[in-house]
């Protein structure tokens, strides 16, 4: 998982309440038995006049020109500034990966759906929940000035604007630690691999017929 630390990166606004993840990602595109491939099908719906496919060439499609994130001014935006309850809806991992894939580091907004900000954080999407009056001066100052850009200082928990000023935000401890570290559910397991290896020769020492038993379920 890539470490996040300090972020510097162009905004885009997604000017909508309760986005849900079939939104972010519709349901044709979850037959995908691979973690991979899911940016260019990020906001499908909204992104493209055509219906969308799995392995549909994008460059072949024909975009919506009033959505957003085709309007040149958003092009390689990094920081998705959102409203209430984004993330809603069902819980497929999917969402942030799509979120992720397309360029999104950041995803600023007053409230998230539980479990869309719990897979953000283990997936290295940093979901951050500010007041609803702070992301509305974000929202109106990201629509006056093309190129607007924030720094996301997770290190010091502060959203920085172009003039300097901080928005201070909370993180848990431990996801804060993770991301930082570029730590997943997998790369967190894999830092006690000397003791995982240790307690199977242990227990392999003690229990020699479980080598026995181990070679059959892996035939």
């Amino acid at each position: 998982m890539q470490t996040f630390t300090v972020h510097k990166g162009l905004v885009a606004p997604m000017d909508r309440e309760n986005v849900d993840t079939d939104a972010i990602i519709p349901k044709q595109f979850l037959k995908s038995i691979k973690k991979t491939g899911f940016g260019p099908n990020l906001f499908d719906e909204w992104r493209y006049l055509d219906k969308g496919e799995p392995g549909q060439d994008p460059a072949a499609r024909k975009p919506n020109p009033d959505f957003v994130l085709n309007q040149p001014r958003y092009q390689g935006a990094s920081i998705l500034l959102a409203r209430k309850n984004f993330g809603c809806g069902s819980s497929r991992e999917h969402a942030p990966w799509a979120l992720d894939q397309f360029g999104f580091r950041a995803i600023l907004a007053p409230s998230f759906a539980d479990i869309f900000f719990n897979n953000s954080f283990k997936n290295g999407l940093l979901p951050i929940v500010l007041p609803e009056t702070a992301m509305g001066h974000l929202f109106d100052e990201c629509l006056a000035f093309p190129g607007y850009q924030l720094t996301v200082d997770l290190e010091r928990q502060v959203v920085v604007r172009p003039q300097g000023e901080e928005i201070p935000f909370e993180v848990q401890a431990f996801r804060r630690y993770c991301l930082m570290n570029g730590l997943d559910d997998i790369g967190l397991t894999l830092k006690h691999a000397d003791k995982i290896r240790t307690f199977e020769a242990a227990r392999l020492a003690s229990k020699p017929w479980l080598a026995h038993t181990m070679t059959e379920s892996n035939t």
